[in-house]
Parts: structure tokens; sequence; C-alpha cells
């Protein structure tokens, strides 16, 4: 499934090394073409906010590590 550029999303897994955990919301910058040292799988560039829109992380991560916000769900600021 390929995203939109600009969707929000969440994440779908922790991301220790950027201090990101599952559920954060980030917005899609860039679409990553999958390559051969990827297994092929495409990614993405993530802008991530916190409660004031400030952006505190930029990270590159595979297509799997991220879900589409469901219209119903409820999300909360850590």
């Amino acid at each position: 499934m390929k995203l939109k550029l600009y969707q929000r999303v969440a994440l779908a897994r922790d991301l220790p090394e950027h201090g990101l955990q599952k559920g954060d919301v980030a917005v899609i910058v860039e679409h990553l073409p999958g390559t051969p040292a990827t297994g092929g799988e495409d990614g993405y560039a993530l802008e991530v906010f916190n409660a004031l829109g400030e952006t505190i992380a930029v990270v590159m991560v595979p297509a799997s590590a991220v879900e589409p916000l469901k219209e119903d769900e409820i999300l909360h600021v850590r």
C-alpha cells in the first residue's frame, strides 16, 4: 500500500534510536523507492511533531514501520 505525500501516519513500531514510540504521529514528506539493500521494500521520510507542532525528528523508515491513521482514532500526547 503506497501512502500519499503529506498524509498523517502513526508509527507501527518503536524506534528507540530516535526516541520515538509506536503510535507517534508523523507526516510523510517523501516516498523512498526500495533498493536491493532494503530487500526491495519501499520506505518513507517522516517528519515527527510534538504536541505544539514543532518538529522533533526527521527519520527514514521502511513502509512496514508506518500505518495510516484511522478516522475513529483518538490521539494522545505523551
